[in-house]
């Protein structure tokens, strides 16, 4: 109609009209996008919850079958073959091939496959060569079982879904992006699928976690059990080569060498990182050794690694799949569940037509048997058409079949007259009755699995295991991840200046002050001389107020930098003064360290990283009732509070100025230290085993499997090795007892040693190869026991308790040790140590003297409290007249 409308309105265009007819497309639109959705989805990018396979992945498998004599195929004439069923082009399907090939599991490939760590392409197809994998073999098909259909042209069947017995979508894992929705299934561990399998099958709960052939370390306590939401952190792993390098041996899932070493260039670039070089000499394992700059902290560079490169990535499990046509989302552990609960059907399926073709067997070989041990074969001497032929034999065996399973029909005995005289004529009754019993006892047997369909399948995913569980161990390290703030391992890339008057802060006023170098990523802390503090994000240029007292970058949480502070209140001109740390704080938000009052003043500020309190002297303006005008005051008679506290007071007159008269130390308490086992790092908010009080020289020794010690600060940010056996704070008089064995001298070794103050890695066993580390112990009076080898035709010695204190002193880290036995060992077990008995001396004449001392100490003390008082009785009156006017809890110093 509108048409119409439109030519009458428009008689000249009519024409053209006509050859360029107007077609409508809003409900082709609707009807094809679907469509087309709809077969994207089912036939291209989701798997199927019964198989686990993708179309082209199901029609690969079933051509490879198809080809399949034992002997490798062209992957290119694989192409091919699969285009049979498959209607897409020849490079998807080889893609989908090789993928699956680099999995590990289905396909036994020869040639030149590519390389998923270093991201290397397969050969051209021509190349390259395939067969299927005897664990293809023995779990994909099962052609009895397998529901079939047309081929997309009709010419061919191809199945509708491979019967996989087994958790084949979780094992390999798979990535797909379809219209309106993408599915991503992480592939796990093929150990752990099969023994959560099992737990499935007896009525317990599976949890289970991917694993990568990538390796690496991966954080799954996010996972979600892989459902939309959950999220992954997947680290590099990194160790320490030696002081100046580090080494990448395993690399995070879905990435490869040279896009992991590309993430560390630009990082460089970027100034967030700093590498001096790097080698990449991956070839069957991952090795990628990156050179660090003289004086850079290897520990602080691989936090710093892993939060600006991709030696820590971030993957968000998303676990959709085909059922009956449709997609559903469901967890990893219902995914199990389900493909466990498909194996069982299809093991029943199988054992029924197994159990239906035995007795097939025995009720043919039954009637074999009363066929010729009842020569009715003779029967059929006079007749003279087939189908007397027939009659006659069925008349002859009725007699014989009332034991059967089942009535006789014309097929079994059309068999009947198939059987050659030869047979007939050296038919061994006595054998014929073995093949029966055989028979019924394979019958039997099958009955039983099926009366024990579950025991059955239990024992059928432990057949699996053992027989193919060579080689699949779990590659990626489970482990929980602390949190790297990536201010703290940033490499100061920038500078940072003030103009102090004008109240400008940035990295561009370079003609001002220049403050500290810094990161680029920094928070900047901001005091003013009117009471004002701020914590601003740093940048080129960025006024934060006038007359600025002091600027630094900001540590977010650091509780051992102690600001130090003296102010005049703006509204009562009364001095206060106060100690505290800045924790945390709302960004460009100004906060007032004063009261508040207007005309407020900061007369002292010091920031002091460590806590340290000094002495000030505070010098008042002259006042006709003022005797004393100058009085010390030491920060350290104050405690820390919040940054929001009043203060204590210092003097209601008028403060002329105050100087720093002595430098303090520091006042906080030695460092508590935790090292907690679940992160393998260390921390001071009480997370797993408490290692001590540090201070400022401390150290933390670690003892490794390998026969290395090694000694490092207590910075939070330290790694340790994987192999690490002893952690603790070194005591330098504390010696180590270790029993080692010498492949050289095919020898058991003791030695002890005390451990020598060293930045390096250093070795305390044999260098010989093969050699290790047997027991190591830091106890004082460590004590072992000897468990001997059987000797032949002698008898069992007993065990032996060795005290190593007494059995060799202490002597230097290179000695070799004393021999421990000239026998052979079978076990060395570390004992519980002797405890050393602490020595008690105890002099009357001294205690005596000891309280004397005391007694005199603290009438000095009361003394000079006095002596003070009388000092300055004016001032301490009149402050004392005021206290009654001070807030609760105010202490008055002067």
């Amino acid at each position: 109609m509108q048409e119409e409308e439109l030519q009458d309105q428009n008689p000249e265009e009519n024409q053209d009209q006509d050859s360029h007819h107007i077609k409508r497309v809003s409900g082709m639109y609707q009807d094809w996008f679907l469509d087309y959705a709809s077969y994207v989805i089912l036939e291209r990018a989701v798997p199927s919850i019964y198989d686990g396979l993708k179309p082209v992945q199901r029609r690969l498998l079933h051509s490879l079958k198809d080809l399949d004599d034992g002997r490798y195929h062209k992957v290119a004439n694989l192409i091919g073959h699969t285009m049979k069923y498959h209607p897409h082009g020849d490079a998807s399907i080889g893609d989908a091939l090789v993928q699956l090939g680099q999995k590990e599991l289905l396909i036994d490939t020869q040639g030149n496959w590519g390389n998923v760590l270093t991201g290397d392409r397969a050969a051209a197809p021509r190349y390259i060569e395939a067969r299927l994998s005897k664990f293809a073999l023995d779990v994909v098909f099962s052609p009895k079982v397998t529901e079939w259909q047309a081929s997309y042209d009709g010419r061919g069947k191809e199945p509708v879904n491979l019967p996989v017995k087994f958790p084949l979508l979780l094992a390999q894992g798979v990535e797909g992006i379809a219209v309106g929705l993408s599915t991503k299934v992480m592939p796990h561990n093929f150990i752990e699928l099969i023994d959560a399998s099992i737990n499935v099958l007896k009525g317990k709960k599976a949890t289970i976690f991917p694993d990568f052939l990538t390796g690496g370390i991966a954080d799954f306590s996010q996972y979600n059990d892989g459902l939309r939401g959950g999220r992954i952190r997947v680290r590099a792993k990194i160790s320490q080569l030696d002081t100046k390098t580090l080494v990448v041996t395993e690399i995070p899932f879905g990435t490869n060498t040279s896009s992991l070493i590309d993430s560390i260039i630009k990082a460089n670039d970027k100034g967030k990182i700093k590498v001096k070089r790097i080698e990449d000499n991956t070839a069957e394992n991952v090795e990628i050794l990156i050179h660090l700059p003289a004086g850079l902290s290897p520990d602080k560079t691989i936090d710093a690694l892993y939060a600006f490169t991709d030696c820590e990535v971030s993957i968000s499990p998303l676990s959709c799949i085909i059922e009956d046509d449709k997609p559903i989302f469901i967890g990893v552990s219902e995914i199990l569940k389900r493909s466990t609960e498909n194996t069982l059907e299809l093991l029943k399926q199988e054992l029924e037509i197994q159990l239906g073709e035995l007795q097939e067997q025995w009720h043919f070989a039954s009637l074999e048997k009363i066929f010729i041990e009842n020569r009715i074969y003779r029967d059929i001497e006079e007749a003279e058409t087939w189908e007397a032929v027939i009659e006659a034999i069925d008349e002859g065996l009725k007699p014989h079949i009332k034991h059967l399973l089942r009535a006789v029909t014309e097929e079994d005995i059309v068999r009947l007259t198939e059987i050659r005289i030869k047979r007939i004529s050296k038919f061994d009754s006595n054998k014929a009755d073995d093949a029966i019993s055989a028979l019924e006892g394979k019958i039997e047997e099958v009955k039983h699995h099926l009366a024990n369909l579950v025991d059955f399948a239990i024992e059928y995913f432990k057949n699996l295991k053992a027989k193919y569980k060579e080689g699949k161990e779990r590659k990626t390290e489970i482990r929980t991840f602390d949190d790297i703030e990536a201010t703290k391992v940033a490499i100061a890339n920038t500078k940072l200046y003030v103009n102090r008057q004008e109240g400008f802060i940035g990295t561009s006023l370079r003609k001002d002050e220049f403050v500290c170098d810094c990161s680029d990523i920094d928070d900047i802390i901001i005091f003013r001389e009117d009471g004002v503090m701020m914590v601003t994000k740093i940048d080129a240029k960025t006024f934060v107020g006038k007359n600025i007292l002091h600027v630094a970058v900001f540590k977010k949480g650091d509780k051992r930098t102690i600001y130090n502070y003296i102010y005049r209140d703006g509204a009562q001109g009364f001095t206060y003064m106060k100690r505290f740390a800045v924790t945390s704080i709302t960004r460009d938000k100004e906060y007032h360290l004063t009261q508040g009052n207007k005309d407020s003043k900061v007369l002292y500020f010091s920031a002091n990283p460590n806590g340290e309190a000094e002495v000030v002297t505070v010098y008042l303006r002259a006042l006709q009732r003022i005797k004393k005008l100058r009085f010390d005051l030491d920060f350290a008679d104050l405690a820390v509070k919040g940054r929001g506290v009043k203060g204590n007071l210092v003097t209601k007159h008028p403060v002329k100025k105050i100087e720093m008269k002595e430098k303090g130390v520091s006042t906080l308490a030695a460092r508590k230290i935790w090292f907690d086992d679940t992160v393998i790092r260390l921390n001071a908010e009480g997370r797993g085993e408490l290692l001590g009080e540090f201070s400022a020289e401390d150290k933390i020794l670690t003892v490794m499997q390998s026969g290395y010690y090694r000694l490092t600060s207590f910075d939070l940010s330290t790694h340790f090795d994987e192999d690490m056996i002893i952690i603790e704070k070194w005591d330098p008089e504390k010696p180590i007892s270790a029993i080692y064995f010498d492949s050289e001298k095919e020898r058991f070794y003791v030695k002890r040693f005390l451990v020598e103050d060293s930045d390096k890695k250093e070795l305390f066993i044999s260098e010989a190869k093969d050699s290790y580390l047997e027991v190591v112990s830091t106890d004082k009076i460590p004590i072992a026991e000897l468990v001997f080898a059987k000797e032949r035709n002698k008898e069992q010695r007993e065990n032996q308790v060795v005290n190593l204190e007494e059995f060799i002193s202490v002597k230097g880290m290179k000695a070799m040790g004393n021999q421990l036995t000239t026998h052979k060992l079978k076990q060395i077990n570390l004992l519980d140590p002797i405890e050393p008995e602490e020595e008690v001396e105890v002099v009357q004449e001294e205690e005596e003297t000891v309280e004397v001392v005391e007694n005199n100490e603290e009438k000095t003390s009361v003394e000079v409290e006095e002596n003070t008082v009388k000092e300055e009785p004016d001032t301490i009156e009149e402050e004392k007249k005021s206290s009654n006017n001070d807030s609760p809890g105010q202490t008055t110093l002067f």
